[in-house]
């Protein structure tokens, strides 16, 4: 892979190429994306999902969108300092007119975009889709369906599904939002369909990242950033910066999560002391931490310094493999390599006791799933009966509460996928109240 064609400004339908050189520096192609992407009605929902604590009412802690914006940031700092070691190095990349900034807006743009895809209720949301199909109701539809579309509702991806968000042509909207296609590289974080499995440790690989309705669209964006793999095998390298998304995500959960473990009071102060410390110890001001005094000031102060402990680490490990992650033989997470690697482990233990598994949000996954698993099956099969002309008068009842679901489908497959992200598409809230509705609350709004 290369620089120049990872940093392209093409984007959906373009018949010419878009030269940097070219760019209105007020009004830079990557920050336009950044612009589509927050005006956006997916983006705007995730104020109203879960990030870890499902249908909290307390305002201590994150939802999707907050925890968006904070990687966002987050990733646009780890993208500036990234360029401008890499314009340094390539120098060739100045005189077709890059500047480090093009870096950070990309990884911003992506990052700000990386959970638009999710399912309400956090990630037991994507597990009960895929459970519905695999292990409930659903499956009497998928035998009318191939082993590559069985496995994306089986395993449901909420990586994929932002992918298509982001593409999906609607009526009067050829394209979806045409993001640059550098930043729906970076956005990419698995560049694979959900079939074939190949044993792999390749962190790219993990997972899947796109349905097989939007494969030749993949395609054509993978190609023209030259993320083909050219041993011959149908694979694909993952874009470079996407690592950078992945690693102010990784920071971000890292000690965000944390944080509000402990403003809810479910992780002690005295363990902020004892982790975070251990963490930035050598960057605290003590005639500055003993003036906080409160329990906020100081998470907020040592919050600071550890995420900046962080992106600093982040960037030499991103810079001492370079050549590695370019050539696509890079198999790890950035942050797996951090010289903190132990402090993050500390945390991530303690946040995963008191926080994931915390009595009050596991019982709201429960909840979560019951609530998703209903509204599924009233929708899938609502939209399967009008797609097969057989649909009752409670089914198009159905369909007429799914006013934003794109129903003009010409296959079973994009009919039900379609009904998947109806239901990934709504919000905590949302999800809730239709259900109470399905379940004959008719008082619920």
């Amino acid at each position: 892979m290369n620089w120049r064609q990872l940093l392209s400004l093409k984007r959906y339908g373009d018949s010419t190429d878009r030269k940097r050189l070219d760019q209105d520096e007020l009004r830079l192609g990557f920050d336009v994306d950044y612009d589509r992407i927050v005006f956006s009605q997916h983006f705007r929902s995730l104020q109203d999902k879960t990030q870890v604590i499902p249908l909290s009412q307390t305002g201590f802690v994150h939802t999707r969108l907050t925890h968006s914006l904070e990687v966002s940031v987050v990733g646009r700092s780890l993208g500036r300092m990234a360029g401008k070691l890499i314009l340094e190095k390539h120098p060739e990349l100045v005189a077709q007119g890059y500047k480090q900034q093009d870096f950070g807006a990309i990884v911003a743009a992506a990052a700000l975009a990386h959970d638009i895809g999710n399912p309400p209720f956090g990630h037991s949301g994507e597990k009960a889709i895929g459970t519905y199909f695999k292990d409930g109701a659903g499956q009497s539809f998928m035998s009318s369906l191939s082993r590559k579309q069985q496995e994306d509702l089986y395993k449901f991806e909420g990586n994929a599904n932002g992918y298509r968000l982001l593409n999906r042509t609607t009526q009067g909207i050829d394209g979806g939002l045409r993001l640059s296609y550098a930043t729906l590289g970076a956005f990419l974080k698995y560049p694979k369909e959900s079939l074939p499995h190949r044993p792999t440790d390749h962190i790219s690989q993990k997972k899947y990242g796109i349905f097989q309705a939007d494969v030749e669209h993949f395609k054509d964006v993978a190609m023209s950033l030259g993320l083909k793999n050219d041993k011959g095998l149908e694979e694909y390298h993952r874009h470079p910066l996407t690592y950078l998304v992945e690693a102010a995500d990784d920071i971000c959960y890292t000690i965000i999560d944390f944080e509000d473990g402990i403003n809810l009071g479910w992780i002690s102060e005295d363990y902020a002391l004892e982790y975070l410390i251990k963490l930035v110890g050598k960057s605290i001001k003590t005639d500055v931490y003993s003036k906080l005094s409160s329990t906020q000031e100081r998470l907020g102060y040592l919050r600071s310094l550890a995420i900046n402990t962080l992106i600093t680490d982040t960037i030499e490990i991103f810079m001492d493999h370079e050549d590695a992650i370019l050539d696509g033989s890079f198999k790890r997470s950035l942050t797996d390599l951090s010289r903190f690697s132990a402090q993050i482990d500390d945390i991530l233990e303690i946040t995963i006791k008191k926080v994931y598994q915390n009595p009050e949000v596991i019982q709201k996954e429960i909840g979560g799933y019951k609530i998703l698993n209903d509204i599924l099956n009233a929708v899938v099969t609502a939209a399967v009966n009008d797609f097969n002309n057989e649909s009752s008068s409670y089914d198009q009842l159905i369909l007429k509460s799914c006013s934003n679901m794109n129903k003009e489908q010409d296959s079973l497959y994009l009919v039900i996928l379609s009904a998947c992200e109806f239901v990934a598409s709504l919000t905590d809230s949302r999800a809730s109240q239709l259900f109470n509705i399905l379940n004959g609350d008719i008082k619920s709004k």
